[in-house]
C-alpha cells in the first residue's frame, strides 16, 4: 500500500496544468443554456409567454393546449443545441440531485422514428419512488411517485439532456422532496411579509424571499484521494496526524490562488455562466487547499436549485482538472470546515429591500419592524433552527476553529443594540409629539449612518446581521440550502402574521395610530428577545454558561437536535402555515435519524478496516524491522545490548501498546454497533451510535495517528496530511 502513496504523490506532483481558453465577456454566455425569460420570449407564443408568468408570479395554473405549446417550444429550442434527452431533475430526500432521462425519439411504424416531447411529458411523470427515503410514508412495494414542473425554476441543458426542475410527491401527495416545502415556505412569507409591507408602501403586491449562498470545499488531487478508503467511503478523513504547519501562520486566507485551481475555478465559472448560475467570488479560504465560491443573490427557489445544480457541476469539472471535491463539512481533523453561509433577505415587488435602511424616517421604521420581527423569530425558534442545520458531518464542524457554536444566537452589532434599547424605552400607548419627533429624528432617522459603519461579522455567530440583511452561518456546505430556507422562511412568516394582528388590534382597540401601534409592538418584541442576542466570542464554556442562564438551548449532536422538528410546537408551526402535514415533518424527522445512524454505521465499519488492515499490519512490519535491529546487537554486544537499543526496545513496546488499544477499541466498536443494530426504533438507535459508537472512534484513532509518528515514513500505507493539503 505505501507504494500506492507513493505512486500517487508522484502522478500529483507531475499533473501538468488543463489549459482554459478564458473568455472576453462572461455576460455573452450567460444563460445561454437556460429556457429563460428572453428564450421564452423568442420561442413562445404570447399567450404561452403569459401563461408562464402568471404561473411563476401568481401560482395560476395553465391548460393542456399552452403546455403542449411550451413543450413543443422547449423540445425544438433543445433539439437545435443537440439535444438527445429529456429529465425530470429533482430533489430527493437523499441529500442528491436525481434524474432519469428519456430521450425525445420514438417509433411511428413503418421503420420510421419521430423526435416527440408533449404537454403531458413536460407537466408530469411517475418514477419509481420506492428506493426513495420515504420515512415510512408508504411501503416499498408501492412504488408510484410523481415528477412536476417547477416553472419557478428554468429547465435548462446540461450536456446532451434538457433538464426540468420539478416537485416530487408521493403517491397519495406527501412531499418525498426538498423543493416542495421550500414553495410552500416562500408563498407563506410572501402573504405575510405583504401584508406588513403594506403599512409602509400600498403598491406592494408581492415580497420574495432572496438567497445568497456562500460555498466552501476542498480541492484534492484525484490520485491522493483514491489512496484514502476513508475519504472515498464517507468524504471524510477518519484518522491521519496534523502536520506541523497547518493553517496557523494565515497563509492561505485571501492568498494568491494556485494555478491548478485557479484554472479549475475558470472552467466551473464558465459552465456556470452557460447555465445562469450568477457566480461572481472566488478565493482561497481559511484552511490549505479549501476555497469558496459565491453568487450574486437570488429568488430562494432558485437560489436552492443553482446551488444543487452547482454541487453536481462542481464533480464533473473536477474530474477533468484530477481534482476530487470535498464538500464535507470537517474532511480535516484540527483545520478549518466548510460551511455554506446562506445570506436572507426579502425584497418588494417595487424594489425595495426590506432589511436594509431607506432615506426616511419611514423607510426605516419598515426596516425595524422586519429586522424586529426575524430576531423575534429566531428567538422563539432557536431549537427548531438548529436542527435546520443538523447532520452527521455537521456536528464536527459546528464549535470547531471558525465555525459558530450549536447554540443559535443573532449578532446584530453595538450599534444596532443600541438602537434597540433606545426603543426598548418607548411609552406604553400613545406617543407624546416630542417623544414620536425624538424617536424618528434621533433614533430611526439615524439608522442608515450607524448602518454605514457597522458592517463587521461577528465569526462565531451563527446567525449574523451584516448591513442588509442576515447570514446564516451555521448551515454545512453539504446541506441543501432548502432545509434550513423552509425552516427560516416559515418561522418569520408565522411571526410577521402574529405582528399584524398584534397591530391591528391596537390600531382597533386603542384607537394608536399606525406608526404608535407599531412602535408599542416592537417594544415588547425587543424585550422578549434580548436573549438571543449575544455580541461575544462564540467558543468556550463562559458562552456555554451563560447561554444555559438565558435558557439558550445547546444541543451539540444530531440526534438531540433533530427532537425539534416533532415537537409539537413544531409540528403545529408548519401544519398552520401550510409547509408540510404532521405525516411530512415525522417522515423527515425519520429520514433524518435513519441517515445519521448510517453515516456513522458507515465510518465505523471504514475505521475498522482501516485500523485492522492497513493500520495495524503495517506497524508489525516495522516493529519486526525493530525487533530484528534489537536481535542483531544482542548478537553484537552481548549482554550490554540494552545499552545500544534502548530506544528501539521503547519505540517496540509503544507500538505495541497502540496496537492492543486499537483492536480493543475496534473490538469495543464492533460490539456497540452490533447492539445499536439490534434496537428496532430508529431513534433509539440513533443515540445509541451517537452515544456509544461514535465516541470510540476518537479513541481509535488517536493511537492510529500516534503510530503514524512513530512508523517509518516509507512504510505508511495512508496519504498524510501534509500531502493531501499541501500538494497544489
Amino acid at each position: 500500500m505505501s507504494t500506492l502513496r507513493f505512486r500517487a504523490l508522484q502522478e500529483a506532483l507531475s499533473r501538468k496544468n488543463v489549459a482554459i481558453k478564458e473568455i472576453d465577456r462572461r455576460s455573452v454566455l450567460f444563460g445561454e443554456n437556460v429556457f429563460n425569460q428572453e428564450t421564452m420570449q423568442q420561442c413562445l407564443t404570447d399567450d404561452a409567454y403569459d401563461s408562464v408568468m402568471n404561473a411563476i408570479n401568481s401560482g395560476t395554473k395553465m391548460d393542456r393546449k399552452i403546455a403542449d405549446q411550451i413543450a413543443s417550444a422547449m423540445k425544438d429550442w433543445a433539439l437545435s443545441k443537440g439535444v438527445t434527452h429529456y429529465t425530470h431533475w429533482f430533489q430527493p430526500l437523499t441529500g442528491a440531485t436525481a434524474e432519469k432521462h428519456d430521450a425525445f425519439f420514438e417509433t411511428i411504424g413503418d421503420g420510421k422514428a419521430i423526435e416527440r416531447f408533449g404537454g403531458g411529458q413536460l407537466v408530469q411523470q411517475e418514477p419509481d419512488a420506492s428506493s426513495f427515503p420515504n420515512g415510512g410514508i408508504r411501503n416499498t412495494f408501492e412504488a408510484r411517485g410523481y415528477t412536476a414542473w417547477d416553472p419557478t425554476s428554468p429547465a435548462f441543458i446540461y450536456g446532451t439532456t434538457l433538464c426540468i426542475p420539478t416537485v416530487f410527491v408521493s403517491y397519495t401527495g406527501e412531499a418525498l422532496d426538498y423543493k416542495t416545502p421550500l414553495l410552500r415556505a416562500l408563498q407563506s412569507v410572501d402573504q405575510a411579509a405583504t401584508a406588513v409591507a403594506k403599512y409602509f408602501d400600498k403598491n406592494v403586491k408581492k415580497v420574495n424571499a432572496s438567497l445568497g449562498w456562500e460555498q466552501e470545499y476542498f480541492l484534492i488531487d484525484s490520485a491522493l484521494f483514491n489512496t484514502r478508503p476513508d475519504l472515498v467511503m464517507t468524504g471524510r478523513t477518519l484518522l491521519g496526524h496534523s502536520p506541523a504547519k497547518g493553517q496557523q501562520l494565515d497563509d492561505h486566507y485571501f492568498g494568491s490562488i494556485p494555478l491548478r485551481a485557479l484554472n479549475f475555478m475558470m472552467d466551473l465559472e464558465i459552465e456556470c455562466m452557460r447555465l445562469g448560475i450568477p457566480v461572481k467570488t472566488r478565493h482561497n479560504e481559511v484552511a490549505p487547499n479549501q476555497f469558496e465560491l459565491a453568487p450574486i443573490f437570488e429568488e430562494s427557489n432558485l437560489a436552492v436549485d443553482h446551488n444543487s445544480l452547482l454541487m453536481d457541476v462542481m464533480d464533473k469539472v473536477g474530474a477533468r482538472h484530477d481534482f476530487k471535491v470535498l464538500f464535507h463539512e470537517k474532511p480535516f481533523a484540527g483545520v478549518n470546515g466548510s460551511g455554506k453561509h446562506n445570506n436572507w433577505s426579502l425584497s418588494t415587488n417595487t424594489g425595495v429591500n426590506l432589511l436594509g435602511p431607506g432615506k426616511t424616517p419611514m423607510s426605516n421604521l419598515q426596516f425595524l419592524t422586519f429586522f424586529i420581527n426575524t430576531i423575534k423569530a429566531i428567538n422563539d425558534n432557536e431549537e427548531l433552527m438548529r436542527a435546520g442545520i443538523a447532520s452527521a458531518s455537521n456536528d464536527h464542524r459546528l464549535g470547531a476553529n471558525e465555525a459558530p457554536p450549536a447554540i443559535i444566537s443573532v449578532f446584530i452589532g453595538e450599534q444596532l443594540t443600541a438602537v434597540l434599547k433606545e426603543l426598548e424605552s418607548v411609552t406604553n400607548g400613545k406617543l407624546s409629539p416630542k417623544e414620536k419627533t425624538d424617536l424618528k429624528l434621533n433614533v430611526v432617522g439615524k439608522i442608515p449612518e450607524i448602518l454605514l459603519d457597522n458592517t463587521d461579522r461577528n465569526r462565531t455567530s451563527p446567525f449574523a446581521f451584516t448591513g442588509n440583511k442576515f447570514e446564516y452561518r451555521a448551515v454545512g456546505s453539504k446541506a441543501n440550502c432548502a432545509n434550513p430556507m423552509t425552516i427560516l422562511n416559515t418561522i418569520v412568516a408565522k411571526q410577521l402574521r402574529n405582528f399584524k394582528k398584534e397591530v391591528d388590534a391596537l390600531i382597533d382597540t386603542k384607537e394608536l395610530k399606525k406608526d404608535e401601534a407599531i412602535f408599542n409592538v416592537l417594544r415588547e418584541y425587543i424585550k422578549q428577545s434580548k436573549n438571543i442576542l449575544f455580541e461575544g466570542n462564540g467558543y468556550g464554556d463562559a458562552w456555554e454558561q451563560e447561554a444555559a442562564k438565558r435558557g439558550l438551548s445547546n444541543n451539540k449532536t444530531t440526534p438531540v437536535a433533530l427532537k425539534a422538528k416533532i415537537s409539537e410546537k413544531s409540528l403545529a408551526l408548519f401544519e398552520e402555515m401550510g409547509v408540510m402535514n404532521r405525516i411530512e415533518s415525522e417522515a423527515r424527522y425519520e429520514i433524518e435519524m435513519e441517515e445519521y445512524v448510517m453515516r456513522i454505521q458507515i465510518e465505523g465499519r471504514v475505521l475498522g478496516d482501516i485500523a485492522r488492515n492497513h493500520v495495524i499490519p503495517t506497524a508489525v512490519k516495522y516493529q519486526n524491522t525493530l525487533i530484528s535491529n534489537v536481535s542483531g546487537l544482542k548478537r553484537l554486544y552481548g549482554d550490554d545490548f540494552k545499552m545500544h537499543a534502548k530506544e528501539q526496545m521503547e519505540i517496540i513496546e509503544e507500538i505495541s501498546r497502540h496496537i492492543s488499544q486499537i483492536n480493543t477499541k475496534v473490538n469495543e466498536m464492533t460490539n456497540a454497533r452490533k447492539e445499536a443494530n439490534n434496537l428496532t426504533d430508529s431513534e433509539e438507535m440513533a443515540y445509541a451510535y451517537c452515544d456509544k459508537v461514535k465516541p470510540l472512534f476518537d479513541d481509535i484513532r488517536y493511537s492510529c495517528d500516534k503510530l503514524e509518528l512513530l512508523v517509518d515514513d516509507e512504510l505508511w500505507p495512508l496519504t498524510k496530511y501534509r500531502e493531501l493539503l499541501f500538494t497544489r
